[in-house]
């Protein structure tokens, strides 16, 4: 059996990376590694949004978003890669920053697992003596969670007692972590490593002197961290230097991560270990008007599609017998990787709750694309009087060329050739009445493979009618559906 090591990135974008970007940032190592060491699958989309649902579905080869909202992942169901692969001989090891893994219980699955404090709201220990500094206007950023009347971005930058080098940032820390790990385990047989870095998730702040590489010019306050709401209120140049802090903290994570890969090369794992880099979702940083990947702005009355800034994630597998260098167009989504690293470690599972994923080994190592017809991304939606609540995260569908919303921006449906359009910036519903029908019959189609429970599949299930409208367009002006 081989080794296994999953290393996650929370908000790293599918298009940070080389030919790939529609603004360059500086990822030589994960270039490097999609170039001379793995496989990049292309059409790699999220099932479940955001943060915990979606570590949920890898861990468990399950779709959890009709059936459940974040939550701990042993009320999710019996499922648990950590528990499955330590009853086949592994040491199972997680390696975390990201501050929601042990409060949804994940490490209790694993037989050891570390947590570097103090990501986002984590407050691990207080210094209450020292001045909470106003790095980034209130009226720029989230208002909520707020400690002391302090709001998130400025509440992480004092927790964090203001750190300004490498060597202090959550990845760097989190990444050595892992390569101690590696250095002290490396011939102990089969071993199982989750590394999951929740950089560059927000509030963005690396050195300063990362950022102004991106923004040399810039002289206003750092803008560290999004809205979650229209991306109008920031002129020009705060919009810009939003995305140059990401892009900083993007690089470092690259950095990062990269230094893992060489601590498998110095170490001669790279036949015995099959190795996953991925991202669990991405970010609009003004893209359809956004900034954020939810909406929380009482001002801001749209729904929020998962567009693919926010579903497409990136997807590299190296190791073992992967193919070097080859990029795949083939559609899978994350309940596929568990099976898929079975068939490629030579490890045999039998979950208490058979998998829902499809194993997409046979195509990574012939070369084929051929494994799913259509993916989506969805949140859980409690809904009241079968309508969609404003402002909520709505699904998002993807085949091989088209992408549609059933509830757009404003409650309409919404359609995209993504071939031409990869962010899905340009409406064609209105003259494609057929194709949305036809689009909708795989969403409904979907659930009913995913035993969608009967809310659920009501909430879905009207046609749309002529002008490509549905039941779940909303009036903005009534309040019953608050």
């Amino acid at each position: 059996m081989k080794n296994i090591i999953l290393l996650i990135t929370d908000t790293f974008r599918y298009d940070n990376l080389g030919e790939r970007a529609t603004r360059p940032i500086r990822t030589p190592m994960l270039d490097s590694f999609a170039a001379d060491r793995a496989t990049a699958i292309e059409k790699f989309y999220m099932n479940s949004f955001p943060t915990i649902p979606h570590r949920t579905d890898v861990a468990t080869s399950t779709v959890g978003w009709p059936h459940y909202p974040w939550q701990p992942i042993d009320q999710s169901g019996p499922n648990h890669v950590a528990k499955l692969l330590a009853g086949e001989g592994y040491a199972t090891q997680l390696i975390c920053d990201c501050p929601h893994l042990f409060n949804a219980r994940f490490q209790q699955g694993f037989q050891a697992a570390f947590q570097h404090r103090g990501q986002e709201g984590d407050k691990p220990l207080l210094h209450l003596n020292d001045d909470i500094e106003i790095v980034m206007p209130d009226d720029k950023t989230r208002p909520n969670p707020s400690f002391r009347g302090h709001t998130l971005a400025n509440t992480h930058r004092w927790t964090n007692r203001y750190y300004e080098y490498e060597s202090e940032t959550f990845s760097g820390r989190t990444s050595q972590s892992a390569i101690r790990f590696l250095e002290e385990n490396y011939r102990s047989g089969p071993f199982f490593l989750w590394v999951d870095f929740f950089d560059p998730h927000e509030p963005w702040d690396p050195p300063e002197y990362i950022v102004r590489r991106y923004d040399p010019t810039y002289s206003g306050p750092p803008m560290i961290h999004p809205n979650y709401g229209r991306s109008s209120i920031y002129t020009d140049a705060e919009l810009h230097n939003l995305w140059a802090h990401y892009a900083g903290e993007s690089e470092m994570v690259d950095r990062h991560i990269g230094r893992i890969l060489e601590k498998v090369e110095d170490l001669e794992l790279w036949d015995d270990t099959i190795v996953v880099v991925m991202s669990d979702h991405g970010m609009s940083i003004g893209e359809h008007g956004k900034t954020g990947k939810s909406n929380i702005d009482p001002d801001d009355p749209r729904f929020w599609p998962t567009y693919p800034e926010i579903n497409h994630e990136m997807f590299l597998i190296g190791g073992g017998e992967i193919p070097l260098g080859q990029s795949l167009d083939l559609i899978a989504q994350p309940v596929d990787i568990l099976p898929t690293l079975c068939d490629l470690a030579g490890v045999t599972l039998e979950p208490p709750k058979p998998f829902e994923g499809r194993s997409f080994a046979d195509s990574l190592l012939s070369g084929e694309t051929n494994h799913r017809e259509y993916a989506i991304t969805a949140t859980h939606i409690s809904s009241k009087n079968n309508i969609v609540p404003r402002r909520a995260v709505t699904p998002f569908l993807v085949t091989e060329g088209w992408g549609y919303a059933p509830v757009g921006s404003l409650g309409s449906p919404e359609l995209f050739d993504l071939s031409d359009d990869p962010l899905a910036t340009n409406n064609l519903a209105a003259d494609n009445d057929a194709l949305l029908t036809e689009l909708h019959q795989l969403f409904m189609a979907y659930l009913l493979e995913h035993n969608a429970p009967e809310n659920c599949i009501t909430l879905w299930q009207n046609s749309l009618i002529g002008d490509g409208e549905g039941k779940w367009t909303i009036d903005y002006s009534n309040k019953d559906d608050e």
